[in-house]
């Protein structure tokens, strides 16, 4: 008598470029933790070839699949079912295969606020919120940041119109939870804030801080949501004004949390394993320094 072994799930993440991702490694690990059996794999997609790589996972029996740059706005359009969180967005970077249908999530903004009230041990509410960039990083997370009760949030992109777009269409809900929110550009910003949140690509393509450092207030949370080398001259520029600088490794965890929770049901230990990649990069970084 024989008996097979219990089938092992598939996952991935999907972009262009994908070399850089850690996800497989945080999702693999996440499985160790919680025993779960899943393969996740990164998986480098044209730019031409968004859907016939979600066909071909789907005909592949794939359980589900992370999406980044530059299809978060094409995995909405391959969905059969959208989250209000990818309604509100427009954005998508979780998907799961269920029963012939795709259905859409975003958990980028869920990934950031926990990682800021938990990880950084910093409460959002009451406190007035800078979100720099009205792209789609910007768009994925300020619906979690206005359940998060904040006093006051000002959009500031350098085009306002696409700022006040955004506000518009988050306004009901910033009603909801008693929040100020306004747009603004970032040449006009005069005040201060507690939290300043870059969601911009600045940091990765090596550009100058998009904001001037009257912003930032002794104390205030400075936070970019790029991570490792690409974050450090925004955490340098944070540090310089006396406030305290966060890169954003912490969310890539926290996101990636929430999609396993999603897909297994399982809620997998994101702190330890934040703190595992944290140590290994202090390690790595200690290495490097060696003569």
């Amino acid at each position: 008598m024989t008996s097979s072994a219990p089938s092992v799930d598939l996952y991935c993440v999907l972009g262009n470029p994908i070399a850089h991702s850690r996800s497989p490694w945080i999702h693999t690990r996440f499985a160790e933790l919680t025993g779960e059996r899943l393969r996740y794999e990164a998986r480098l997609v044209p730019l031409d070839g968004f859907a016939p790589a979600i066909a071909r996972l789907a005909a592949e029996g794939a359980r589900g699949c992370n999406v980044t740059v530059p299809f978060k706005l094409e995995a909405v359009a391959a969905a059969t079912r959208c989250s209000e969180r990818v309604q509100l967005a427009g954005a998508a970077n979780t998907l799961s295969f269920v029963n012939g249908a795709v259905l859409a999530d975003n958990t980028d903004g869920l990934g950031l606020v926990a990682d800021i009230a938990r990880n950084a041990g910093f409460g959002i509410a009451g406190r007035d919120v800078l979100l720099i960039g009205a792209g789609g990083a910007a768009a994925g997370t300020l619906a979690p940041l206005l359940a998060a009760g904040p006093r006051r949030v000002v959009v500031a992109n350098r085009t306002l119109a696409r700022a006040e777009a955004l506000v518009r269409a988050h306004r009901p809900l910033a009603l909801l939870h008693k929040t100020e929110l306004l747009a603004q550009s970032t040449q006009a910003l005069e005040h201060d804030f507690d939290l300043i949140i870059n969601a911009t690509a600045s940091s990765l393509a090596g550009d100058v801080v998009p904001v001037p450092a009257r912003v930032l207030r002794p104390g205030s949370l400075a936070y970019d949501m790029m991570y490792g080398p690409a974050a450090q001259g925004f955490l340098d520029w944070a540090t310089a004004g006396g406030a305290q600088a966060r890169d954003g490794l912490g969310m890539l965890v926290e996101q990636a949390a929430e999609a396993f929770a999603l897909w297994r049901g399982v809620r997998p230990p994101s702190a330890q394993v934040l703190q595992e990649m944290r140590t290994a990069s202090a390690a790595a970084a200690t290495g490097a320094a060696r003569p």
